[in-house]
């Protein structure tokens, strides 16, 4: 029998009666888009991270152009984000005619390696064609960037920080969150996403008020916001007066009624999460390459639980034959992938990248993974003998 890599339904089976009492309050309000429902969500996003402001919007990619649309970035502008992540962190800048510049990872945490940044910086500087002006760093996995070594380099070079934190919500470093170092963290709830919606959905999370109002009218066409009302003296709905170029992108009710259920079990899945990665580690460390390291102080929601293996592919095969399902992160980093190549970095320039890139491995992970499962999946790895 088949294990599933992340169990979305013994998850909904949980909390079903309450998920489905939540949707149906809202298909009954008739209040399908911006509802009560979504503020409150963005209250109870906001507390959960001690930020002062949550704003919501239709998926992670948005989240993080709409950070970047808001500081009105343009061409010539550079933005250092690493390599070894999903293509969205990247793909929203040339959105904006800015350029990514790449940097390259921590080979214990896969996170942004601050001495890279420190010399992609420098090298950008050098070369004069760009301006340094946003990094992003990406939680990957569900833990914690290197934030105090990276907002040291911003606060030194008069750079904005972004915490992509689209797999790292509800992570922490020595008790802070992204959001206390960021100048905002941007998240996606994409159903696989520790805290995941039933759809698609994203948000972002920030202290500061300037910029959670600009973000907030962005994702409406740039409608007026209420400090532009007040110099203006408009007081028709905001929604029919554009000052800025915007998007719509706006998170659905029923989206943000089915996050607020699993918001209150969020905590208490973290905490599964932990348990199942710390008996993994001890199953597996003198088996494989690499189990997973988190940062000193750090505390992962584990989105995903990433080994690595001298003969990654032979064991993924070894693994689908015996039902046990695996993902690979990420084959072909950004800076190799055809869409980046006007941004390509001299070869060998992000090695530790390019080693990730063929020894990571995902094994099933998810707060519902019983003992039992694991403990096949961890036979089955130690097994291996390719």
């Amino acid at each position: 029998m088949s294990l599933p890599f992340i169990d979305l339904q013994a998850q909904r089976k949980r909390i079903e009666s309450q998920v489905n009492a939540a949707i149906l309050s809202v298909v009954e309000s008739g209040r399908y888009v911006l509802g009560p429902e979504v503020v409150e969500l963005e209250k109870q996003l906001a507390a959960w991270c001690e930020a002062k402001h949550s704003v919501s919007c239709a998926n992670g990619t948005d989240a993080l152009a709409l950070a970047l649309m808001a500081w009105e970035l343009k061409p010539g502008d550079a933005v250092f984000c690493p390599s070894f992540t999903f293509v969205a962190t990247a793909q929203v800048v040339p959105w904006l005619g800015a350029t990514p510049v790449w940097v390259d990872i921590l080979p214990d945490t896969y996170n942004m390696d601050a001495a890279s940044l420190e010399a992609a910086i420098a090298r950008v500087n050098a070369e004069g064609r760009l301006k340094p002006k946003v990094v992003i760093a990406v939680d990957l996995f569900g833990q914690p960037a290197d934030y105090p070594a990276i907002k040291a380099i911003c606060e030194r070079e008069g750079l904005k920080l972004i915490a992509d934190t689209a797999q790292g919500y509800g992570c922490t470093l020595n008790g802070k969150h992204p959001s206390d170092w960021a100048d905002v963290a941007t998240t996606s709830f994409f159903p696989a996403k520790p805290l995941g919606c039933y759809g698609d959905g994203g948000a972002i999370v920030t202290n500061d008020s300037w910029l959670a109002e600009r973000i907030e009218s962005l994702r409406v066409y740039g409608k007026v916001t209420p400090t532009d009302a007040a110099e203006r003296n408009f007081h028709h709905d905001p929604k029919y007066l554009s000052l800025r170029v915007g998007m719509n992108s706006r998170l659905d009710t029923i989206q943000a009624a089915v996050l607020l259920e699993k918001l209150k079990i969020f905590a208490d899945e973290i905490v599964a999460r932990e348990r199942i990665a710390r008996r993994y580690n001890a199953g597996l460390k003198d088996h494989v390459r690499r189990v997973p390291h988190v940062i000193a102080g750090g505390q992962s929601v584990w989105a995903q639980y990433v080994i690595e293996h001298d003969n990654r592919d032979g064991l993924q095969a070894h693994l689908s034959a015996q039902g046990i399902p695996s993902m690979v992160y990420y084959p072909v980093p950004i800076h190799m992938q055809d869409f980046a190549a006007a941004y390509t970095p001299p070869a060998g320039t992000l090695p530790v990248t390019e080693d990730a890139s063929r020894h990571v491995l995902a094994l099933p992970m998810h707060p519902y993974l019983s003992e039992a499962d694991q403990d096949r999946v961890i036979d089955a790895v130690c097994a291996f003998n390719g």
